[in-house]
């Protein structure tokens, strides 16, 4: 979880993580947030060997697996469940647009589901990425944050 490919990798899971993160720490508390965020990396990279495994063989399964995008993906998940409603501004051709999470979110979720089918029946396909490391995660997220949330999310300004 700690080591990346590269720069725009881990600047792209930074900006993940900075956009949505704040706002579930907010309702986790900083210990609970941390402990959540490693545990949704670990069920992620779990979930992305199993898969790994059980259809692409051992020969894949010794390609290590890099970056935060798991445990990332579970915040999302979590932001998803917390804050369905808030809009995230979202870069569209040379625009920038406010979309509910929900949308932004659930698209996010769709492509990497689709990708993820991809990449097992076509292994070349998916460029080395871990997208059921990410659909793992992103459940996580999602089944795990109300019970352990302390509060409500502070609710964004817009």
């Amino acid at each position: 979880m700690f080591m990346h490919a590269s720069w725009v990798h881990i600047l792209g899971n930074m900006l993940f993580l900075w956009i949505f993160g704040n706002n579930v720490e907010d309702a986790l508390g900083r210990v609970r947030y941390l402990l959540f965020y490693l545990a949704a990396g670990v069920v992620a990279n779990a979930g992305q060997t199993f898969v790994t495994l059980h259809w692409a063989g051992a020969a894949a399964a010794s390609i290590p697996n890099l970056g935060a995008s798991g445990a990332i993906a579970g915040v999302l998940g979590a932001y998803f469940v917390l804050l369905p409603r808030a809009r995230v501004l979202t870069l569209i051709g040379f625009f920038f647009v406010p979309i509910r999470a929900y949308v932004f979110l659930g698209v996010w979720f769709l492509l990497e589901l689709y990708d993820g089918g991809l990449a097992v029946t076509h292994p070349t396909s998916g460029g080395g990425t871990a997208f059921f490391a990410h659909v793992f995660g992103f459940v996580f997220g999602l089944l795990l944050v109300k019970p352990l949330a302390v509060r409500a999310p502070l609710q964004p300004s817009w």
